[in-house]
């Protein structure tokens, strides 16, 4: 088999040369016919996998082509390399790579390279969307892990809807104060409450004592009649 050519090629139809007697003269004359392999190049494709324009017929194997009129037979001329497919044509990411580094740096993005509005090019609804999403998934995860109950998830989950915090931090610092403010509530209540009980615990004793004095006072008079 013949090396594939460099080029495409373009034509389906291969050049035959026939000698052919001419009733007028004495020597023959060359009659040029065009045998169309039309057929054999679409099943090539076929068996290939690929288009039409990447199969790569062998010029100089032309009738031996001709005669295949099957898939299997195209198989074996595959096998014979009388058929190939084409390589892949090479289109270079090179330089598209080193431009996209160079907008990664900041490069190439002045006002005479922006086409769109500024809402266009990064919409603020965009951006709307990526602080609530980053917002509420820190929420889920504060609350699956306990960090929070569910009536704060609520209250702050409603806050950040209203714009309340730009970020994950503020967010963050926010419910760390909001805890804090919490647990010292907690523990004022706490201690209102113990003082509380003592007071009570105190009055209780006081009447007691007051019944107790009450009670001798009554019996020593008794005892004096």
């Amino acid at each position: 088999a013949a090396d594939a050519p460099a080029g495409d090629a373009k034509s389906e139809s291969v050049t035959q040369e026939r000698s052919v007697w001419s009733k007028d003269d004495e020597h023959p004359t060359t009659r040029t016919t065009m045998v169309s392999l039309k057929l054999q190049k679409r099943l090539a494709a076929e068996v290939l996998k690929c288009g039409k324009r990447k199969v790569w017929l062998d010029p100089n194997e032309v009738n031996e082509i001709s005669m295949a009129n099957s898939r299997q037979n195209i198989r074996k001329l595959v096998k014979d390399g009388f058929v190939i497919k084409k390589p892949e044509n090479i289109h270079s990411r090179s330089r598209a790579r080193l431009a996209a580094a160079a907008k990664a740096k900041g490069r190439h993005t002045g006002y005479g390279k922006r086409r769109g509005t500024r809402e266009a090019r990064l919409p603020t609804s965009l951006l709307w969307m990526r602080r609530m999403r980053v917002l509420r998934r820190m929420l889920r995860k504060y609350r699956d892990q306990k960090k929070i109950d569910k009536h704060m998830y609520h209250e702050l989950y409603l806050k950040v809807k209203g714009n309340v915090y730009k970020n994950k931090r503020v967010l963050m610092e926010s419910i760390h104060k909001e805890k804090a403010e919490r647990l010292r509530e907690k523990a004022i209540a706490e201690q209102f409450d113990s003082r509380r009980t003592k007071n009570k615990a105190s009055r209780l004793r006081k009447l007691q004592r007051r019944e107790e004095r009450l009670a001798q006072g009554l019996n020593f008079e008794q005892k004096k009649k």
